[in-house]
């Protein structure tokens, strides 16, 4: 078995905290980066990267001896279980439709998970022996979404989350095992918040939860009596400030939270429930995220993210000292609800790189070790040949420091002849982190340089950073990219007549913005399921993207120019970009109509514009010849554009 311990069999990180937060950001010279020799240097085959596996959603039995996850092993996402120990995974269930969040009942008997259908995000709730057999639909319930399956210590009960199709809100409800009868357990009022669970205490008398606004600029954590579905607020404040948790100690006397009170920056705190008093344990200018508590209580976890890339720690309660845990650079996460084992001894850890995608790893608290379970990437799948990101900054067109991860190929002159690609994130509120990217480790091991930028609207950087686009996306946000491209140009790599634009979903919707705003900068581009009109997706999305999109936008009425002013649509017909749009014909996020409204536009205007639609897919790819499907379209598309144009 591969281990990690204190010398890594990858280049093992080093404190990541050399930048103490986003304002001490050093600007990164365009020429100080380097395309090394590499006389191996192949094209990635897009079966390496794409018979890869995904793995995610793993849970701990009760007895400590297996694990259930998800992954997407026979190209379609399932429930699968391996020994704790180590050894070849078996599979539980088969569907054609995604299967996650699994959650083990606490006699060891049974798994409860959610499944959508055909990728309308609409999820029942299913059980399946643990053992394996057939499973059973429990909710049954077709304009119901049911997710996040949460067991009662005794077993009695299932909280989840409920929204039906016509609301913008989550409720939690639960499920009676014995009689099989719902019930609602809070009932939101307004249509921009909504609920999620957080733990069930120890006795199961009631369950600690977060209310949210939709936004993601307000939150605050509750204790619901699951008697009387009295919901107690223990993080009252006035303003927007976000308080969050995952987890109440074994007395049930602290609860684990995070909250951006100290400038905007998430960090975590102990929270007394009796006084509603928090003792802080971090105070970062990065985000820190809580974890959960060890069984016994005498320990508990957090997540730091700086600047794109997460590392873990691991906190003794009594003296609040931590030891980070040590994993190489990239995306680290505590995976499983719970990590902890359940005697305590062991975590679970999920960890992906820029060359090596997600996996596995038990983490044995005692020893300090790592032990690698599963192994998603196939054998010819070689971390050398993947260009590794680099972590860059510039300034935008109005001084602001931009993060962004840059992918530069082997053995390139620096001659200004290459290709050069932007990939915008989805979101608006997201953020592109360092993880591993099979569209980008097949573009860049093509060839091309790729650059993502975490452009204003991103999570990451402060709240103040995370609203700088509202009323003004496609603005300030186009612009960063825009800045982007050119960072990509000084290098003295990259044609500045080769370059491309990509993206889902609002990345989808920037490289729209894009091509029709500085239509005079892209040789190419290809969107999947990007919005745009913001009119028209206000009438035929989700209704929780609706009030999501308000919350960016304001009233389409009393914002009328705003909504004009920050849709694609106004702009599209200035393209002369020749374009590829991917989507899913059962997209609920960004509908089928928007595609369809910009092929129509642009064959009208002459430009050219090429489409595809995929079957049973939602936003995003989910099947494995899908997405396959998209990524050599995808580089066809460039190739023709970028790297064959005269």
């Amino acid at each position: 078995m591969k281990r990690l311990g204190i010398v890594s069999l990858f280049l093992v990180a080093t404190a990541l905290a050399q930048v103490r937060s986003p304002a001490d950001r050093a600007i990164t010279d365009p020429k100080s980066l380097l395309s090394k020799e590499n006389a191996n240097a192949l094209p990635v085959a897009i079966d390496e990267l794409f018979y890869s596996r995904s793995v995610g959603g793993p849970a701990w039995s009760p007895d400590g001896k297996e694990i259930v996850f998800t992954t997407n092993l026979s190209g379609r996402f399932n429930l699968w279980k391996v020994a704790a120990g180590g050894g070849w995974p078996v599979q539980l269930s088969q569907s054609e439709d995604r299967e996650e969040s699994a959650a083990w009942s606490p006699d060891g008997k049974w798994i409860v998970y959610e499944q959508d259908f055909g990728g309308g995000e609409y999820y029942d709730l299913f059980v399946i022996p643990a053992s394996g057999g057939s499973p059973v639909n429990l909710t049954n319930s077709k304009d119901v979404s049911e997710t996040s399956p949460s067991w009662s210590p005794n077993g009695s009960l299932l909280a989840f989350a409920e929204k039906p199709k016509t609301s913008s809100v989550y409720n939690i409800a639960t499920f009676d095992w014995s009689s099989r009868k719902i019930r609602l357990l809070t009932h939101e009022p307004t249509s921009d918040h909504s609920w999620r669970i957080a733990a069930w205490s120890r006795d199961g008398l009631c369950l600690l939860a977060v209310r949210s606004n939709v936004s993601a600029t307000d939150a605050s954590v509750y204790r619901i009596d699951i008697a009387t579905g009295q919901a107690d607020e223990l993080t009252p404040h006035t303003g927007s400030i976000l308080y969050t948790a995952n987890a109440l100690s074994a007395d049930g006397k602290t609860a684990l939270v995070g909250s951006n009170e100290k400038r905007g920056f998430s960090n975590v705190a102990l929270l007394d429930i009796a006084t509603r008093k928090l003792a802080w344990v971090t105070d970062f200018e990065w985000n820190a995220f809580p974890g959960e508590f060890s069984p016994n209580g005498d320990r508990f976890t957090y997540t730091l993210n700086e600047d794109g890339r997460t590392s873990l720690f691991l906190v003794d309660r009594s003296s609040l000292s931590s030891v980070k845990i040590d994993f190489p650079l990239g995306i680290s996460q505590f995976a499983g609800d719970p990590s902890f084992s359940p005697t305590g001894d062991r975590l679970l850890i999920a960890h992906q790189d820029s060359q090596r995608p997600s996996d596995l790893w038990i983490y044995d608290v005692n020893s300090s070790t790592s032990r690698q379970l599963t192994f998603s990437a196939l054998a010819g799948l070689d971390p050398n040949r993947i260009p590794p990101s680099q972590l860059v900054h510039y300034r935008s067109f109005d001084g602001q420091i931009i993060s962004a991860f840059l992918w530069l190929p082997d053995n390139l002159k620096r001659d200004g002849s290459n290709p050069g690609i932007v990939l915008p994130h989805g979101g608006p509120t997201g953020q592109t982190v360092d993880s591993f990217n099979r569209t980008i480790a097949a573009l860049a091991s093509r060839g091309y340089v790729c650059i993502a930028p975490n452009v204003r609207g991103s999570t990451g950087y402060g709240m103040d950073f995370q609203q700088a686009n509202h009323k003004d996306l496609g603005g300030g946000d186009l612009q960063d990219e825009v800045y982007a491209a050119r960072f990509l140009t000084e290098t003295g790599y990259v044609d500045s007549k080769r370059m491309g634009i990509t993206g889902g979903s609002y990345g989808g919707y920037m490289t729209l913005m894009a091509i029709g705003k500085t239509p005079q900068l892209w040789a190419a581009a290809v969107e999947e399921y990007g919005i745009i009109n913001w009119f028209t997706m206000l009438q035929h999305e989700d209704a929780r993207l609706q009030a999501y999109q308000r919350s960016l936008l304001g009233d389409p009425v009393a914002d009328k120019k705003v909504y004009e002013d920050d849709s694609p649509i106004t702009f599209i017909r200035q393209a002369k970009t020749p374009l590829l749009v991917l989507q899913g014909d059962n997209d609920i996020r960004v509908p089928k109509e928007e595609a369809m409204q910009v092929v129509d536009i642009l064959e009208k205007a002459g430009t050219v514009v090429a489409a595809h639609y995929y079957p049973n897919e939602g936003h995003g790819f989910e099947k494995r010849e899908n997405q396959i499907d998209a990524i050599e379209r995808t580089i066809a598309w460039f190739n023709r554009y970028l790297k064959q144009r005269q």
